[in-house]
């Protein structure tokens, strides 16, 4: 099911609920019943609570979204190092230089066609990546430089091998859902908190009460959406992608 079906869904029938709930009300309430005679703390409580759960996923939201954000840089970062690596050895003799730069594409390329699906679906990075990236650390590291140059470019090469170490790790920690599950019960139990005030008011029947009610779950049922869908960098509509090693190595794309 597509996502945004998903997010429509949700908020028709966060819509429906509340308006089938206010119908029954008005139905059931008794003849002698004044809606205008709500006590003056139903309404300061219904404030109190709004803004409190207003607070609360503008946090969340800003949470996940700096999750996605900190997810697509390591990508960025471990891509730029991979690229770094592939330039630098042009000093090395032909033999070393293509080897190193095979094993970079190969490891790329796995990444990209493989590894990145692997995320999406089990939520963790492949023990083939890990070789790739093992036999770019023995390429690097078990050659002697032979002239000065060279020499000068080996401590570079390391230092951005342990960049994309560094940055394959962070994009491992990265992997899965960053919202623990006691959040989400907080903010679906606060959900039904918010919207249940509503119904504290007493509000009537007439169409203008009915759909600012429904809006007002809507809206909600729609900030819950955005962080579902962000709460995982790597594997909802809206996630980190893996773009940086395509535009850096675009002879692995296909």
């Amino acid at each position: 099911m597509s996502d945004w079906l998903v997010l429509v869904l949700a908020m028709l029938g966060a819509c429906a609920v509340v308006v089938v709930i206010t119908l029954v009300r008005h139905r059931t309430a008794a003849e002698d019943d004044d809606p205008s005679e709500t006590p003056d703390v139903i309404e300061y409580m219904t404030m109190w609570i709004g803004v409190v759960y207003a607070i609360v996923l503008g946090l969340a939201i800003a949470g996940v979204w700096e999750a996605r954000s900190a997810a697509q840089d390591h990508v960025q970062a471990e891509a730029q190092a991979l690229h770094e690596i592939s330039e630098r050895v042009r000093v090395y003799p032909p033999d070393i230089r293509d080897a190193i730069r095979a094993d970079v594409n190969a490891y790329a390329g796995h990444v990209v066609r493989t590894e990145w699906k692997t995320m999406e679906r089990d939520d963790r990075l492949t023990d083939t990546g890990a070789r790739l990236l093992d036999r770019i650390r023995r390429d690097v590291t078990d050659y002697q430089p032979r002239t000065d140059f060279e020499a000068q470019a080996y401590q570079p090469l390391v230092d951005q091998v342990t960049a994309v170490d560094q940055a394959r790790s962070a994009r491992a920690d990265s992997t899965g859902a960053t919202m623990p599950g006691v959040v989400w019960f907080g903010l679906f139990f606060g959900a039904v908190v918010t919207v249940g005030m509503v119904f504290a008011l007493q509000i009537r029947r007439t169409p203008r009460e009915l759909v600012l009610a429904g809006l007002f779950s809507a809206t909600i049922a729609f900030m819950l959406f955005l962080i579902w869908i962000f709460d995982s960098p790597y594997s909802r509509g809206m996630d980190a992608t893996a773009q940086p090693f395509l535009d850096l190595f675009p002879n692995i794309k296909g």
